[in-house]
């Protein structure tokens, strides 16, 4: 499964337990789908590949947020992989602001790897893949 590693400062030394599937916020009139497909495009950099679909429904994190998951069986070669970017305050209280980009990067790993990469309460989802294939 393709997962991203969140950019930014707070991330740069954290692996196991920072990467998450690509996700972000959407409208209330705006469909979930829709949605999912637009921020995997902006979080790698290319469309959600042609290819067998999979709703995975919806959870709710330990944050409260709750996600709805789509997956697609489609190929994405990480190194092609280029996210949008944010800006913040670095460092803290500098009055600088830096640019960083959303995801740093992608990379591909089996469900072992990713329920050891996966942010907290994310694993969910790929217990659902599995029992959807």
């Amino acid at each position: 499964m393709l997962l991203g590693h969140p950019g930014g400062p707070f991330f740069r030394k954290k692996d196991d337990g920072a990467w998450s599937i690509p996700k972000g916020l959407y409208e209330a009139d705006e469909e979930p789908r829709v949605a999912a497909f637009r921020e995997f495009a902006e979080e790698t950099g290319a469309p959600v590949p042609a290819g067998r679909e999979l709703a995975l429904g919806e959870f709710r994190l330990p944050t409260g947020k709750w996600l709805t998951v789509f997956a697609v069986e489609g190929d994405l070669d990480p190194a092609d992989a280029r996210s949008n970017t944010f800006e913040m305050e670095w460092p803290p209280r500098s009055g600088r602001r830096g640019t960083f980009p959303e995801i740093d990067r992608v990379a591909w790993f089996t469900p072992a790897e990713a329920e050891r990469k996966l942010a907290r309460g994310q694993f969910e989802f790929v217990s659902r893949l599995l029992s959807s294939l």
